[in-house]
């Protein structure tokens, strides 16, 4: 094991003692974790290898055509002319350009829940792999002259020992650029709290972006990326009905990238989850 990944299972293990649902490592073959399966085929199947790259690789083809086009746009947020503001893309980061599954695995291997200690010292460590077919689009984009901005619910919050209001900025963009991202600027790095106002709702800083760029696309593997007020309080058919009436934005200006492991997908089913489950 890497020193690193040592000082991540301490971390991990510190985070979980400060207060967490904690039990006691189990050997792989009896392995109950519900993230199980789903990590597993973030980790190990060609499918969502596919996905992810055929995702990226659509949305690249339509770059010139986005840009060209002074009416394209992808914000709901966005009304009025935009036409002489300059072009961007606004992209989530975990599960859509930075690979978050192993801070998932640990879990699933510590038998453990999340917990934002831990999650924290992940973030620290800025050692996650790219989304297949992500930096590929960013770097494409930035060479077109696209603005590229990272609009995450990672959330910033004093560190012990660090001097910065927000630690978790830097830690981000240096992932990003680890990953090799060409050129990242640690000011479109919107972090949840990173502003007054700034909550896990996404609409507050979609609008302020609105303000500044002309929207090209949008990134994401939770439907609040694209839409506000769809994350509670909706039942998951009211989000299936969405998803129609906003038909034609999907795949031309609203790219979802795929996450079996979390998501508000979850928090929307009310109750017993095995009840919504439809069988013949």
């Amino acid at each position: 094991m890497k020193l690193s990944q040592r000082i991540f299972v301490l971390l991990l293990a510190i985070g979980l003692l400060a207060g967490c649902n904690t039990s006691p490592k189990v050997p792989a073959q009896s392995l109950q974790h519900n993230n199980m399966y789903s990590t597993l085929w973030v980790q190990t199947s060609a499918e969502y290898k596919a996905n992810t790259l055929q995702t990226f690789r659509n949305a690249k083809m339509q770059l010139a055509t986005a840009e060209a086009d002074t009416d394209w746009r992808a914000m709901l947020e966005q009304s009025g002319d935009a036409t002489e503001l300059p072009p961007a893309i606004v992209l989530d980061v975990d599960e859509t350009v930075l690979d978050n599954s192993p801070f998932q695995a640990m879990m699933v291997k510590t038998n453990t829940s999340f917990n934002l200690p831990a999650w924290d010292n992940w973030i620290a460590l800025a050692q996650a792999k790219a989304v297949p077919g992500a930096v590929d689009f960013i770097n494409a984009a930035l060479e077109q002259g696209i603005e590229v901005i990272y609009l995450t619910n990672r959330e910033c919050s004093m560190r012990e020992g660090n001097d910065s209001t927000c630690p978790q900025v830097a830690d981000t963009a240096n992932n990003l650029r680890a990953v090799g991202i060409n050129s990242v600027n640690d000011e479109l790095v919107l972090l949840k709290s990173g502003q007054a106002g700034w909550g896990s709702e996404k609409q507050t800083r979609r609008q302020y972006l609105a303000d500044k760029y002309r929207v090209l696309m949008l990134f994401g593997d939770d439907f609040g990326d694209f839409l506000p007020n769809v994350k509670k309080n909706i039942t998951h058919e009211r989000r299936a009905e969405l998803v129609d009436e906003y038909l034609h934005y999907w795949g031309t200006k609203w790219f979802a990238l795929t996450n079996p492991t979390y998501g508000s997908w979850q928090g929307v089913l009310q109750g017993e989850k095995s009840d919504y489950l439809m069988d013949y």
